[in-house]
């Protein structure tokens, strides 16, 4: 099974390839099809953010500094 980053990945390939498609003027096919192209990658792309994984927030963001956690008080 893909993975949901990959499949994101892919869906942002595809909707930047039904731009080209609709944008060139030597292949009647793609320009007629290419804002459907756009479409597919689109609802792929929110099905993605809709079933993939969440991501974790770690706690431990070891050697990363945050200005909050020094107003805060805390080291």
């Amino acid at each position: 099974m893909i993975r949901s980053d990959r499949l994101q990945r892919i869906a942002e390939i595809v909707m930047v390839l039904g731009i080209v498609a609709l944008c060139q003027p030597w292949n009647f096919f793609l320009h007629r099809y290419g804002v459907t192209i756009i479409l597919v990658g689109l609802v792929t792309f929110m099905m993605t953010n809709w079933f993939g994984k969440p991501v974790v927030d770690d706690e431990d963001n070891e050697g990363v500094f945050d200005v909050s956690d020094h107003q805060e008080g805390r080291s």
